[in-house]
């Protein structure tokens, strides 16, 4: 049997304090492609020009190595890092970083951007943007199982969404936004008013714990490398409904 490709991809959960409460920004997918319909948080595949130089010369406060440290990899670990600003602008219209620009001139630039004819160098060269790697902190790592279609090997990351940002979903890709506190996701999810799927749901049910956005992302900032573990979930049928699996769980291993 041929193997199903495992594509990278870098995810990050915009965090932010509202009324004394941390809120994470959540956004549905459309009806087609991976993931359809779900409310996830922004992100997708690494490009291959996520590994360009002069994307890594504008990152601040983290190197290649570094990254690829942190992330227990051999190289390129900060093209996850460019991936999670790329992704972030693309999608909702947030700038991860710093520089001379304002939403009304990068308006214009994100549709050129999302229909190819820009590339996130040249954004970020036109207005000499920085993007702020000391604020994104990694957090989680999950693999697509091997019953899915189309397979991922998706690395989550927490970052601080920029002050007085509210960010706009593209409309295309992107059917909807939303900030929530997340255990009032978990609540609508119960409830049947959000479609999520596991690694959703745990990640949530994470960033619950936390009561403040400082305090999540310092929590992850500093943990020891190595410390964060690949979860592979696993699903089988009994009595014709799926059953998930995650690793340290009766019957994890014997599947």
């Amino acid at each position: 049997m041929e193997l199903k490709p495992i594509n990278p991809a870098a995810t990050v959960m915009l965090v932010r304090d509202h009324n004394q409460a941390l809120e994470v920004l959540m956004v549905k997918r459309n009806t087609h492609g991976a993931f359809g319909n779900l409310h996830v948080f922004p992100g997708g595949k690494l490009d291959s020009e996520d590994q360009d130089p002069a994307l890594y010369a504008r990152c601040h406060g983290l190197s290649d190595s570094q990254a690829s440290d942190i992330l227990a990899i051999e190289h390129h670990g900060l093209a996850y890092w460019v991936a999670v600003a790329r992704e972030c602008f693309e999608e909702v219209g947030i700038i991860m970083g710093t520089g001379n620009f304002s939403n009304g001139k990068l308006s214009h630039d994100r549709t050129l951007l999302n229909e190819g004819n820009m590339c996130f160098a040249e954004l970020l060269e036109k207005y000499n943007i920085t993007i702020a790697a000391e604020n994104i902190a990694y957090c989680a790592h999950w693999i697509t199982p091997d019953v899915e279609p189309k397979r991922f090997t998706t690395r989550f990351f927490i970052a601080f969404a920029p002050r007085d940002i509210e960010g706009w979903h593209d409309g295309s890709e992107l059917t909807d936004s939303l900030w929530i506190a997340p255990a009032k996701a978990l609540k609508e999810y119960e409830a049947g008013n959000l479609n999520l799927i596991m690694p959703t749901i745990k990640n949530l049910e994470m960033l619950s714990k936390f009561s403040s956005s400082m305090a999540a992302i310092n929590h992850f900032k500093e943990l020891p490398v190595g410390t964060i573990e690949t979860i592979l979930p696993k699903f089988y049928k009994e009595n014709g409904q799926w059953v998930g699996l995650l690793p340290g769980e009766d019957g994890y291993d014997e599947r």
